[in-house]
């Protein structure tokens, strides 16, 4: 069903109701180079942070890992994920990324994606402090987000990007430059040791083809044709993103508990 609240609607939610499963600023390619580089092995406990549609949990769940659990707020996707992911050692805990009620060093990898961004900077170090809490020592933690480039970025050109991200996507979205992700993780303790980027190109057709296939690509693009209001918020979203392709980026960090 398509929600009649389009105009105040989290763009991501607007994007899935059209049929987008792949929802994260680098795409496909970068969610797969994040799971490859944590290195999931039948022998860990995984956790993921706002796995929201599920579709990074099936990568994860190929893998076979010992344990998955995913931590996520929305009660509707929370509901959504405890039907399509159950089993031993399967389950889905629906509360906030910073309080995840999970013991103190007793999981071997974590990971969250395009949910950081979302927060306010003392928010997103409580998250990345109780990813630090979870995990075991020499866990490793990866995310994947929204960047801003170059690392020297006006203070200027920060804000019209913020304030014309809340505007379009109706979240107050605060992306980093690839330093000041880093630098949060590591006032946190970690220490980094990988970081991979691609563009900020989530709308754009030929990364629409490569994250969800042609066949799927062209039913997404029949529901945008078909559904007025959501064309207008989706095509607003991809003006914005392209205004301010030079400074947007996406950002996946894998970072080490010493």
């Amino acid at each position: 069903m398509i929600s009649h609240h389009t105009n105040t609607e989290q763009g991501h939610w607007v994007l899935a109701k059209m049929g987008k499963r792949v929802l994260r600023p680098g795409g496909r390619e970068l969610t797969a180079k994040l799971i490859d580089a944590l290195d999931i092995k039948r022998s860990d406990d995984v956790v993921e942070f706002a796995p929201g549609m599920g579709f990074t949990a099936a990568l994860t769940l190929k893998r076979q890992p010992k344990t998955y659990t995913g931590i996520e707020l929305d009660e509707t996707a929370a509901a959504n994920l405890k039907t399509t992911i159950s089993g031993d050692d399967r389950k889905i805990i629906n509360t906030s990324a910073s309080e995840t009620t999970l013991d103190g060093n007793s999981v071997d990898k974590v990971y969250g994606e395009a949910m950081l961004t979302m927060q306010a900077d003392h928010r997103k170090s409580e998250i990345i402090g109780e990813a630090f809490r979870i995990l075991k020592k020499g866990g490793l933690y990866g995310i994947h987000e929204l960047g801003l480039a170059p690392d020297n970025i006006s203070a200027e050109t920060k804000a019209d990007i913020q304030r014309e991200l809340a505007q379009t996507i109706k979240v107050n979205a605060r992306p980093l430059t690839e330093k000041e992700w880093s630098d949060l993780l590591e006032k946190e303790g970690f220490s980094i040791v990988k970081i991979e980027k691609n563009p900020m190109s989530l709308l754009e057709p030929s990364r629409v083809i490569n994250d969800e296939g042609f066949f799927r690509a062209l039913g997404i693009v029949f529901n945008i044709a078909t559904h007025p209001k959501e064309r207008r918020r989706i095509m607003t979203m991809r003006r914005t993103f392209r205004k301010f392709s030079k400074n947007l980026n996406a950002v996946a960090i894998i970072a080490k508990k010493n």
